[in-house]
């Protein structure tokens, strides 16, 4: 089957595909690794719904977990849930079947959703550095300053933030005229694999992108870093070992999750204007781990590093057992 499937794909014109249509390639070069490549990617989608789902039902269900921090995570796993969602059933039908026909409307739709979901994240992260800063700088005026309006406007601000820098890249990318090939070498509708197939002047859409990606890797990089600076301040003036050990303790959880999201989408984001040696596989590789292994690792990382929901997550399913026993008596 995939011997076949590559057959067809040779041609980079791919002349039989409707010019409404577009084709996701998947991986070129792997072609006939689609089947074993599909393995990881299901395990990956699997442990991002139940962790992430785990998390909301847990947060949702515990009084006692109803604090910023906790509400802000819901945040990100809602965030995680919805962006592989967009990416994971396709990449599945790609992988398996080589199932990647796409309407253009479903290829710029899936492309609108991946990248403003991405940037919602940032923002929510970048929301969960400012929440530790005050935790740790101004402890006595946290619960004045993180209170539930302010946590909802933030929650708001993320939203509105990714759709708004997104909005354009549909537009900019709707007046190109795509004369030569509809085939996108990659497994999603990613914005400068879409670009790079237009005939004519693409500059404004490159550029947009470049802009749109500075002002959120950038931006919210360069904040969670101040964040951060101040905390680490505040922290070394306290003379107590043990005390310092358990404020930097209470930041672990964060800085894991900022580690496991920006180190691929940075490696992801270089390499693709850049890294023009690098094999074209290499890069759709790292944009999927970029998108896959942050949603997949988020969860098991508060898990293990939060001692509250570590408990809750317990007492939950001890909650459904005892719940299961009683109904089979």
């Amino acid at each position: 089957m995939f011997s076949s499937l590559g057959q067809t794909m040779e041609s980079p014109n791919y002349t039989n595909l409707d010019p409404a249509m577009f084709f996701l390639l998947g991986i070129p070069g792997l072609e006939q690794f689609h089947l074993w490549l599909s393995l990881p990617v299901c395990c990956l989608g699997t442990a991002t719904a139940v962790g992430n789902i785990v998390i909301l039902v847990v947060v949702a269900t515990e009084p006692a977990l109803h604090k910023p921090v906790y509400l802000f995570l819901c945040m990100l796993s809602t965030i995680d849930l919805a962006a592989s969602l967009s990416t994971v059933p396709k990449l599945l039908a790609i992988l398996w079947c080589g199932a990647g026909h796409i309407s253009a409307p479903a290829c710029l739709a899936q492309m609108f959703f991946i990248h403003a979901f991405c940037m919602m994240e940032s923002t929510v992260l970048l929301a969960m550095a400012f929440d530790r800063y005050v935790a740790i700088c101004h402890p006595l005026h946290y619960a004045t300053i993180l209170t539930d309006t302010i946590i909802t406007r933030i929650g708001v601000v993320a939203m509105v933030r990714g759709s708004l820098l997104m909005l354009p890249c549909p537009f900019l990318i709707g007046r190109l005229r795509f004369c030569q090939s509809h085939v996108i070498p990659h497994t999603y509708c990613e914005h400068m694999a879409v670009v790079k197939l237009a005939c004519g002047d693409t500059r404004p859409n490159r550029v947009y992108g470049l802009t749109a990606a500075l002002l959120v890797i950038g931006v919210d990089l360069f904040c969670i870093g101040i964040s951060y600076a101040c905390i680490a301040q505040a922290v070394l003036r306290i003379s107590s070992r043990e005390a310092r050990s358990k404020a930097f303790g209470t930041c672990g959880s964060h800085v894991c999750v900022i580690l496991i999201s920006y180190t691929p989408a940075l490696f992801s984001f270089f390499t693709h204007r850049f890294g023009h040696h690098v094999p074209l596989h290499i890069h759709i590789l790292l944009a999927n781990v970029y998108l896959l292994f942050p949603p997949a690792l988020n969860p098991v990382v508060y898990g293990v590093k939060t001692k509250e929901i570590r408990e809750r997550v317990v007492r939950v399913f001890q909650r459904g057992k005892g719940a299961g026993f009683k109904t089979s008596e």
